[in-house]
């Protein structure tokens, strides 16, 4: 086993990257399996991949590309690519677009965020230079405002699309606004986060021969770790890429793998390719489920712990989702936020709800969806008996009122209005 490309990366970080030296102490030279490997501490490889006194890094940084993520909270990590493995990140995603639709001819807009470091720009932009097909480029970014994007959609007659979902519907909501739509898109790629039912809602309505498709399951720091499935079988259903990648989902209070169906779990990467900034079982803040083991088929069941802690109770956000869809049968609901606020003492949570244009009725839609949480989430009622914490309320608002990353243009899914919070 000590020539398979899984030792060799084994011994290279134990010989260049003080952190993980210090993790593999005491570990054999070579080992059977990924598993005999313990699973990177998430808060520990960030406090020691800083930018003074890195430990992670196999090498100073002398020809790298660097980027800046932090998801939608939290403080800014860096993550280093060398020229080689960003190509070779470039060339995998660019196939994964052409399985995905992608053809000869197709003009192309990128709406995805660019500059303070932020890399989906890059990433998509870089993507379409590495792709066997030739298309043309339409390099919009993501800070032009909803009516300049959507002037150039129409003046080009774009037939793909690539943004954040948040993006996508900021066009989508000025669109239909005005009564307008755009009729020659075919593919909406989105990355990022995902997009949810009152988004598609949104989206249909202002691209309506367009199917909305993830460009892939990536993230900056872990790169890419899955292909979206292309017939279209649940939107949030991947398949795991076998190139120099090795994806796992393990259990999320033993770590132990899991090799069955059906059974939820934690989402590590170990990338058999990237030596600057090496990851072995690193996990990547979602969690899943596989479908088909064999197959590497496996949805995404959000991100790990992605909630609101009011008060004693937790409040998920794909549990209010849930909610919220089976409330709007109408599909009046065009985006949601949860927004933890504290006054009078006591924790509240206010759903920040977005209304499609011309949406009236949001008063008995409200009463209905504090209903349901209600009944599903019993323990935030008998919270409020008992004064530990604010009844829910309702905010309404369009897509433009939901707050919003400042820096990379995402939505929040959860917002903390609490003071010091």
């Amino acid at each position: 086993m000590a020539d398979d490309p899984l030792n060799a990366l084994f011994a290279f970080v134990r010989k260049n990257s003080p952190f993980y030296q210090e993790l593999y102490a005491g570990l054999p030279e070579t080992v059977d399996s990924l598993s005999e490997l313990p699973i990177v501490d998430h808060a520990a490889f960030w406090e020691a991949n800083s930018l003074t006194g890195n430990r992670v890094l196999t090498a100073p940084l002398a020809e790298a590309v660097v980027y800046k993520s932090g998801g939608t909270t939290g403080a800014p990590k860096f993550s280093c690519y060398t020229r080689d493995e960003w190509d070779r990140l470039a060339t995998a995603l660019g196939a994964g677009l052409v399985e995905m639709g992608l053809r000869d001819g197709h003009r192309v807009a990128n709406l995805f965020y660019v500059g303070e470091l932020y890399a989906s720009f890059f990433m998509f932009g870089d993507s379409l230079t590495h792709v066997p097909v030739d298309t043309v480029r339409l390099p919009v970014g993501g800070a032009a405002s909803p009516e300049t994007a959507a002037h150039v959609l129409q003046e080009f007659a774009v037939q793909v699309v690539g943004g954040t979902p948040t993006t996508l519907c900021g066009v989508a909501g000025h669109l239909t606004a005005r009564g307008e739509s755009v009729p020659s898109v075919e593919l909406l790629f989105f990355a990022g986060e995902p997009v949810f039912e009152d988004q598609r809602r949104l989206l249909a309505q202002a691209f309506p021969r367009a199917t909305v498709s993830p460009a892939a399951y990536v993230s900056v720091d872990a790169g890419q770790l899955g292909h979206p499935k292309p017939d279209g079988e649940g939107r949030h259903v991947y398949r795991a890429p076998t190139q120099d990648m090795m994806l796992e989902i393990v259990d999320e209070d033993t770590g132990e793998p899991i090799r069955t169906a059906g059974r939820p779990g934690r989402i590590l990467k170990t990338d058999l390719s990237r030596r600057l900034m090496p990851l072995l079982r690193y996990p990547v803040g979602d969690r899943g489920e596989w479908l088909d083991v064999e197959a590497g088929l496996f949805r995404i069941l959000g991100r790990h712990e992605e909630g609101a802690r009011i008060g004693p109770v937790t409040v998920y956000v794909e549990d209010i989702r849930r909610i919220v869809n089976e409330a709007d049968g109408a599909g009046d609901i065009v985006g949601v936020q949860l927004v933890a606020r504290h006054w009078e003492g006591r924790d509240g949570l206010v759903l920040r709800l977005a209304g499609r244009p011309g949406f009236t009725d949001s008063g008995a839609l409200a009463d209905a969806v504090v209903a349901g949480l209600d009944a599903g989430r019993q323990l935030y009622a008998e919270s409020v008996a008992a004064g530990y914490v604010h009844p829910v309320t309702v905010e309404w608002t369009d897509h433009a009122g939901l707050a919003v990353n400042h820096r990379t243009g995402k939505l929040l899914r959860v917002v903390d209005e609490r003071p010091n919070a």
